[in-house]
């Protein structure tokens, strides 16, 4: 389905730093993805996934982990305060709304206001809003760059720039695992957003399928692979609803050896598919370990803008995959903010690893 992040049923964006693991629990991040309208009739929903628990052993299991992104030159959380965050992506330094960041600013108010842009107007899911920038007006785009990948920013309507930092954690984790099989690896990325996963595993050597329903995001994507210089690599772009191409993959045989899939809490897809996070992240889980190969990486699942725990998709994900044996780990990805250190936790997570 639609991502925005424009999401979404599909998409993201979706940086930079070394990621590194603590055992302390934070607070899923609130800050919503919005939700891009369906442009046609609904279809007949398709006869829900008669889903049995799966018999075996269940996976081990590390929890919490707390995986970190650190200031660098591409992105740094710069301060957070009061509804709000100073970041710096790259060139610009923009000011956003961020509920999470109930404690008081570090930095003093010159600091903050000494900006490029700020997000304004509604911040609801689906609202819109709008930015303001107070030194000099800005195109909608701008270059940005993580660990060598160059890729745009964009001030779009829903007060996201087309990134998400905290996600460089998975991204680097999913790298080395293509580096290190020393074989061919196929990756699928669903709500695959503007693609900056994609680019990172086809970089590593991985074959990539990145699907999202918003012909947006895709057209998006496709910009940065041009940027990102990166246009021999096999990735195919599929427009399309997340859960229906899965499923369509299954009854094909098709198999993967990394999934990566990011969906938001509400969708709706472009044929108006609707996505209920706590309804069909059961069905499209499974789904994932059936399109597996006989020897899968890894199964990577990150959950923003709910009110829930981590160990509800931690419990879900060692369920489906019993018998496979592996891991599974569960937690958290946070900022770490530059100005006073305290960490900003963005999102849940969950991931099968086969080793």
């Amino acid at each position: 389905m639609k991502n925005p992040r424009e999401k979404r049923r599909d998409s993201r964006p979706q940086p930079p730093r070394k990621g590194s693991n603590v055992s302390t629990p934070a607070r899923p991040r609130e800050e919503p993805r919005p939700v891009a309208k369906a442009e046609s009739t609904p279809e007949p929903q398709t006869p829900p996934r008669k889903l049995v628990r799966r018999e075996g052993a269940l996976p081990a299991e590390r929890l919490p982990v707390i995986l970190e992104v650190a200031p660098n030159d591409d992105y740094a959380l710069l301060d957070s305060g009061s509804g709000e965050k100073l970041e710096q992506y790259g060139p610009y330094r923009i000011v956003r709304p961020e509920g999470q960041a109930i404690w008081q600013r570090a930095l003093p108010a010159k600091e903050w206001n000494n900006v490029d842009a700020v997000f304004t107007g509604d911040t609801d899911e689906e609202g819109m809003g709008r930015w303001r920038f107070p030194k000099t007006p800005l195109g909608e785009t701008w270059p940005m760059r993580h660990d060598g990948i160059d890729y745009l920013g964009r001030f779009t309507s829903f007060r996201h720039v087309g990134v998400f930092p905290e996600q460089a954690s998975h991204w680097d984790h999913m790298a080395g695992l293509i580096h290190d099989a020393k074989r061919p690896v196929k990756v699928l990325n669903l709500f695959g957003y503007t693609g900056l996963a994609s680019l990172v595993a086809a970089r590593a050597g991985a074959e990539v399928t990145h699907v999202d329903a918003s012909k947006k995001a895709i057209g998006w994507a496709r910009e940065n692979q041009e940027i990102a210089r990166l246009t021999d690599k096999p990735i195919r772009w599929i427009c399309e609803d997340a859960m229906k191409f899965a499923e369509r993959e299954e009854r094909r045989g098709n198999a993967y050896d990394i999934i990566l899939f990011d969906p938001p809490a509400y969708g709706r897809g472009p044929k108006g598919e609707v996505w209920q996070l706590f309804e069909d992240l059961p069905a499209l889980t499974d789904i994932c370990r059936s399109i597996l190969t006989p020897k899968p990486l890894a199964v990577v699942l990150t959950a923003y803008s709910i009110r829930s725990s981590f160990f509800a998709i931690h419990a879900l994900m060692r369920d489906t995959f019993a018998g496979m044996g592996g891991v599974v780990e569960s937690g958290e990805l946070i900022i770490r903010e530059k100005s006073a250190g305290r960490a900003l936790s963005t999102s849940l997570f969950s991931r099968w690893l086969a080793k």
